[in-house]
């Protein structure tokens, strides 16, 4: 069998822009820097996935958690957008509506003069994701803004706090329940998400601002990368309530390749076999069902297990998941087919 892979979460994008080239030239010539580039991801056989846009703090150190000024976000957000849009021109199918999922495109990736076109036959179905919501403001004006640049996945915390509630932080062991839940402008973010059938990503949220969303929101829950609590004590990972509450809602939970929220010791170590991924997958398909489980690597943004080592090594999880009794099925649909249905059913019409 061969397994195709959609991947929930990546952080490309912040890798081209932090680019000395500042550009999409990293991806598109395939210079071997990071996790992600056309053709890894034709080795991969990555026929998508969520492409995420994060602001960080500070370039020298990605994981300050210092405030951010919006106008300064909205530029930085705008101009990885910039990034995505020329990918978009050569690689990328943006998926804006259900129909974007899985469409023939009838055209060949890779056709820049010179450079050798990907093996595939259809471009990347490609959404575009905020991770952390810093570049809008409390009165919401860059929300339609950013819709109509493409945006269709917000995640309105990463592990900080900003005007709309308070990230999980990287304590270790830890509970998620640290911190108030939403604001009244993460509140209204959530109801204005949801008029747009934007797709709110609760990964990186703490607990009370979960409940939160899933108090305001009547659409099905999604975390695009998080991990099960039960298994590795990250207050970045999902209690079994807070899954079972996804699971109750119809939504999805993409388990992430990210060391530290694999291993029950939290290090961030590539020496990281794949059988942890192994059981995540396992704890949580007995608690989301078989449709309910994707994968959400976070490639460009993490100590992804050696065995995997970047997207080209997505087949050796596949082939794992078959060796170890996954099933034909559940594994096609943990790997690409779980996340497409869902993008059918919840993307705007």
């Amino acid at each position: 069998m061969t397994v195709s892979f959609f991947d929930g979460h990546n952080d490309m994008l912040l890798r081209l822009w932090l680019h000395d080239d500042w550009g999409a030239a990293a991806f598109l010539e395939s210079d071997g820097s990071g996790h992600i580039d056309r053709e890894r991801m034709a080795a991969g056989r990555m026929t998508g996935g969520f492409f995420a846009i994060f602001i960080p703090a500070d370039k020298r150190k990605m994981l300050a958690v210092g405030p951010i000024e919006q106008k300064h976000a909205l530029t930085q957000c705008l101009e990885m957008i910039d990034i995505f849009d020329l990918i978009c021109e050569t690689d990328f199918a943006p998926c804006r509506e259900k129909s974007d999922v899985g469409r023939k495109t009838g055209k060949t990736p890779g056709k820049t003069p010179g450079k050798t076109p990907c093996k595939t036959s259809d471009r990347i179905g490609a959404v575009l994701h905020i991770e952390g919501a810093e570049m809008i403001s409390d009165n919401l004006d860059e929300l339609d803004i950013l819709y109509q640049r493409g945006v269709r996945s917000i995640g309105p915390l990463w592990s900080r706090s900003n005007i709309f509630g308070h990230g999980a932080p990287f304590s270790f062991p830890g509970s998620p329940d640290q911190g108030d839940g939403l604001t009244d402008a993460g509140k209204a973010l959530i109801a204005a998400c949801d008029e747009r059938r934007i797709l709110v990503d609760l990964s990186h949220l703490n607990e009370a601002g979960f409940w939160d969303v899933a108090a305001c929101s009547a659409r099905p829950l999604m975390a695009t990368h998080s991990n099960a609590h039960a298994l590795c004590p990250a207050p970045r990972n999902l209690t079994d309530r807070q899954i079972d509450a996804i699971a109750e809602r119809g939504g999805i939970v993409g388990a992430c390749f990210a060391s530290s929220y694999l291993r029950d010791d939290g290090r961030k170590l590539a020496d990281t076999p794949l059988e942890v991924i192994l059981r995540q997958l396992d704890h949580l398909v007995s608690r989301l069902g078989e449709d309910g489980v994707g994968l959400g690597s976070d490639f460009d943004g993490a100590v992804i297990p050696a065995a995997i080592g970047d997207c080209s090594g997505l087949p050796a999880l596949g082939e794992a998941m078959l060796a170890n009794g996954f099933g034909t099925e559940l594994t096609q649909k943990i790997c690409a087919g779980n996340w497409q249905r869902f993008l059918r059913e919840n993307l705007p019409d």
